[in-house]
């Protein structure tokens, strides 16, 4: 498998790392990225194409590369085998990836649906990426803030952890990547529903902060409420609730990641990779 790249100059933005595959030239693919670039004259892309890639041994290494890159993916891979690959392998790395072929692909098959070659439903089945992305940003919504505790046996990753460490938008975050996020608030002296204890290991995360800092955060959202809302920025209380939280991820045993100072795409990346770690053919 050859690989190749181009730097597509620009002015003063930091550089970005395309990665294009393909089961073929890449040709194509390289047309369609350099048209769309024009709209981005400040942008300064290093463009690494890597043809010929037909087999799912293949796409392991690549999307390693790419991660280490900090790079993204667009691909234009014919195969529904080795798009539903790639998808799989990009989410457990969190890299983003565009389908040039498929949605295209669906389109015609929708177009030609009256030839008697075509499989009816082949539509939806070259798309269901996205039907997928629609239904874990429903799932994630619905299975906000502890609501619907009792299906979180559906949930591919579960968040726990106290009022204001980022537990929505981390769900939120990690849906649009395709994953089945809930997640469910720790409160001083309530006992976490008992079905979390019995859900596979890997699937439950908790998420501390240092005591300072979430006693500032909650101090904004106490004043922006109105001042309202007894000890909940106090630093006596907030040292309880986390020392609380703790205790209940020390006795189940499930993962921590600390989100102090973090952005939402590191803390993402954190737990997937603890995931991969614990399973990796999630």
């Amino acid at each position: 498998m050859d690989s190749g790249g181009k730097t597509v100059a620009s002015h003063s933005d930091p550089m970005k790392t395309i990665f294009i595959i393909s089961d073929g030239t890449g040709r194509t693919a390289e047309q369609t990225l350099m048209a769309a670039l024009t709209q981005f004259p400040k942008a300064t892309v290093d463009i690494v194409l890597k043809p010929e890639v037909r087999s799912e041994t293949q796409l392991e290494p690549l999307i390693s590369e790419v991660k280490e890159a900090g790079g993204m993916v667009v691909h234009t891979l014919v195969s529904q085998a080795l798009r539903d690959s790639l998808v799989r392998i990009t989410r457990i790395h969190n890299v983003d990836a565009i389908d040039l072929m498929g949605p295209l692909l669906g389109r015609l098959s929708l177009y030609f649906a009256n030839i008697p070659s075509q499989e009816p439903g082949l539509f939806f089945n070259l798309n269901k990426e996205y039907f997928k992305r629609i239904d874990s940003m429903q799932f994630a919504f619905n299975h906000d803030d502890g609501q619907r505790y009792f299906d979180y046996e559906k949930a591919e990753i579960v968040l726990v952890g106290v009022s204001r460490t980022f537990k929505t938008p981390l769900s939120i975050y990690l849906a649009f990547k395709g994953w089945f996020v809930a997640n469910y608030p720790v409160i001083l002296g309530v006992e976490p529903p008992e079905l979390l204890a019995h859900l596979p290991v890997g699937r439950v995360f908790g998420l501390t902060t240092e005591a300072s800092d979430l006693s500032s955060l909650r101090s904004v959202r106490q004043q922006y409420l109105g001042g309202s809302g007894g000890d909940y920025a106090s630093m006596e209380y907030v040292k309880k609730e986390l020392n609380y939280a703790n205790s209940i991820f020390l006795e189940h045993n499930w993962p921590v990641v600390a989100v102090t100072s973090k952005p939402i795409e590191e803390i993402a990346s954190e737990i997937l990779a603890i995931k991969r770690r614990i399973t990796p053919n999630a």
